[in-house]
């Protein structure tokens, strides 16, 4: 009895979990970018110890028993979102694999999925967090931005590969590239907040010139809201079947008790 309890108590515990994965999602369902997290579940040790008044099988021995189950570690769908037309010039979207990399308030590195930027006050192009996004000057574009040509809402285009063209009088000058970086496997990102990540240690960045950047784009979150509530109702269903079982354990241990007496 003792051994229904725990089992019971454990699937609860993976159960709130799989619910606290799906509860972000579905907060999330609006993020620019988001990608869903899920959790899958596996067992705990088996006991395959001889013991004595364990169940056993016609051949009298022992069958394995299980001490509960757990959930593994969150996993991240990194699978391409709709993207949606925005008419904003400053927006940006990823067709393909790979993550925008700006740079955070201590200089460190980090990279996204969202494509929601906007020119600051110093006229670069951040995110909605403040973050700079990672643009590549070229030559042109350096004597430019010594001499005070800067982002505008309206001054410049991106094509598919990156290349930025900032409008000056009737030209339209090569100003800088912005960069797709990819790393291989979908665990070699690590999430830090604010739909930002970072590559797990040993991991390599490369750029990734297979992906293409859709201006006036912004890419949607990956959450199908339909399937997180499915999710949802099966996860407290079997919530509520183990709490039963831990009920039902109790109610058969105060029958003991009263027997004794």
């Amino acid at each position: 009895m003792l051994r229904a309890i725990w089992n019971s108590r454990s699937a609860m515990n993976a159960q709130q979990e799989k619910l606290d994965s799906i509860s972000n999602n579905m907060a999330n369902v609006n993020t620019a970018g988001y990608k869903r997290e899920d959790t899958n579940f596996q067992d705990l040790v088996y006991e395959t110890l001889n013991r004595v008044g364990y169940p056993a099988n016609p051949d009298g021995v022992n069958t394995i028993n299980g001490t509960g189950v757990k959930t593994t570690q969150w996993i991240r769908d990194t699978s391409q979102g709709s993207i949606k037309e925005t008419g904003l010039r400053t927006d940006m979207a990823i067709d393909g694999d790979g993550f925008f990399r700006v740079t955070l308030a201590d200089g460190t590195a980090a990279y996204e999925r969202a494509g929601n930027f906007s020119v600051d006050a110093a006229g670069n192009l951040v995110d909605a967090d403040g973050n700079r996004l990672e643009v590549n000057l070229t030559p042109e574009g350096t004597a430019l931005f010594n001499a005070g040509t800067v982002f505008k809402d309206n001054n410049f285009t991106v094509d598919a590969k990156g290349q930025i063209y900032m409008n000056i009088g009737d030209n339209s000058v090569l100003y800088g590239k912005i960069n797709v970086y990819n790393t291989i496997g979908q665990d070699s990102m690590r999430s830090i907040g604010d739909n930002l990540y970072v590559p797990k240690d040993g991991v390599q960045m490369n750029v990734n010139g297979n992906a293409d950047i859709i201006q006036n784009y912004l890419e949607q979150s990956n959450v199908d809201l339909g399937k997180e509530v499915t999710d949802m109702i099966i996860a407290q269903r079997a919530f509520e079947l183990a709490s039963k079982g831990i009920t039902t354990s109790d109610e058969m241990w105060g029958l003991i008790n009263s027997m004794k007496r």
